[in-house]
């Protein structure tokens, strides 16, 4: 029998030691606060305004040498008019001076139809225009956001970096010493609670979890330490004040 309270009393410890190390990098977790999340979310956005504005800006040229070639052709044909007029001071008979005349007429549709669609282009490069200045304002709003969080978060870093790392490395020590089914337990009652908590004491006849009240009779099996108490209402485990004042003391 005392084999098997000690065997209990011992796993009791380590598990609720390890529960107060997570606990104090849940802190320091809960001190950096959104602010990883939102500095990713923030290089994401902007990589993805980045994209956006490099395809306007290439959509853009694309316009602009449109224009070039349309004006161009406008300049090519206004030449051709006025060579053909030109020959048509010279001409001989009726054949050659209508076969001319059609030639001006061709050269002038040419001209509108290039008027035309540079007057069009030149209307979609003005919204293009427009919604390029809107992304870059919306860029440089985004880099100035996340220079801000960036500063705050290294500031946070640079004061729990160390302790963190420390805490991190006291916690993989302890769980290397935790029996693989109590583990495993711990961890996924910590993935069920936003706090973190899986072992908690018993406080004023409650469970320090879900503050449910604790039968009696629980309360007494507790502290016999012959198996692993667990909440009735929330599934944590349970320490009693002994193991908890020692081990509090210790970490702290």
């Amino acid at each position: 029998m005392a084999k098997t309270t000690k065997g209990v009393s011992d796993k009791l410890r380590q598990v609720y030691q390890l529960q107060l190390i997570d606990s104090k990098i849940d802190k320091i977790q809960v001190l950096k606060g959104e602010l990883p999340i939102e500095v990713s979310d923030l290089e994401d956005e902007i990589v993805g305004l980045e994209t956006r504005i490099n395809k306007l800006k290439e959509k853009i040229a694309d316009i602009d040498h449109d224009i070039s070639s349309h004006n161009a052709n406008i300049k090519e044909s206004t030449l051709l008019i006025e060579r053909y007029e030109k020959q048509l001071d010279d001409v001989k008979n009726n054949r050659e001076y209508e076969a001319l005349t059609k030639e001006i007429e061709m050269q002038n549709l040419e001209i509108q139809l290039s008027e035309k669609k540079i007057k069009d282009a030149s209307l979609s490069k003005e919204t293009r225009d427009t919604t390029l200045a809107e992304a870059n304002e919306k860029l440089a709003g985004k880099q100035e956001n996340l220079s801000v969080k960036k500063v705050e978060l290294e500031k946070i870093i640079q004061k729990t970096d160390a302790e963190e790392k420390k805490l991190r490395k006291s916690s993989d020590k302890a769980r290397a010493d935790i029996d693989e089914r109590i583990l495993k337990s711990y961890d996924r009652i910590r993935g069920r609670y936003r706090n973190g908590l899986a072992v908690v004491t018993v406080k004023r006849d409650s469970c320090g979890g879900c503050f449910n009240r604790i039968p009696p009779q629980l309360h007494i099996e507790i502290g016999l330490y012959k198996n692993l108490m667990a909440c009735e209402h929330c599934g944590r485990i349970l320490v009693d004040d002994v193991i908890a004042e020692e081990l509090e003391a210790a970490v702290a």
